[in-house]
């Protein structure tokens, strides 16, 4: 095996977990929560997995940097959109969560073409938020599937404090966004005119 094909290893495991969403998502949609957990389990392991390898090795590349986070967003998109219609989740949590990505996805897209194209970082409350949102759906998703003692605490966890966490990270990350690109967006506005 070439090296150039070992260090494609990150992106590998980032296709197989972008995957992984659509069977994890009809095993949700079935009621069989065991076997999501196990799905989610095997996709959390696989996300560490290849950025500890990118990481470690130096495999990181300009698709991976692209990628790892748009699979991380699909499995908890269409989670959140699953446990909202089987009404585990409330619709307003839902609508914050979704919510606030469109309003960057669409700020962003009018960032780009007015002035110029993004280069996201995301920042420490934007991650957090992340965490919060895969934490969230793994404690409902553990408070679903019937374990004595650890899905009765994961469910007391769940609702409401998750959702109260996840409504307050979403809101405010947003809002960071917002004001981060729109003064940006405006000195370029008074740099232009």
């Amino acid at each position: 095996m070439t090296i150039m094909r070992v260090a494609q290893i990150p992106n590998v495991i980032t296709i197989v977990r972008i995957l992984l969403v659509l069977p994890t998502a009809i095993l949700l949609w079935r009621e069989m929560y065991v076997s999501s957990l196990v799905m989610m389990s095997v996709a959390g392991a696989s996300d560490a997995l290849d950025g500890w390898l990118a990481r470690r090795f130096d495999w990181r590349s300009s698709f991976g940097a692209a990628m790892d986070p748009v699979a991380d967003k699909l499995l908890v998109a269409v989670l959140l959109i699953v446990f909202t219609l089987q009404g585990h989740i409330p619709i307003w949590v839902a609508a914050i969560v979704v919510g606030r990505d469109a309003i960057i996805m669409t700020g962003a897209g009018i960032y780009r073409l007015l002035f110029e194209p993004i280069a996201f970082s995301p920042t420490f409350i934007s991650k957090t938020n992340t965490a919060m949102q895969i934490v969230t759906l793994l404690l409902l998703l553990l408070s679903l599937c019937g374990f004595p003692i650890f899905s009765e605490v994961a469910g007391v966890l769940v609702n409401p404090y998750c959702f109260y966490i996840l409504a307050v990270l979403g809101i405010a990350s947003g809002l960071d966004y917002v004001v981060t690109w729109g003064n940006r967006a405006w000195r370029n506005f008074r740099r232009t005119s």
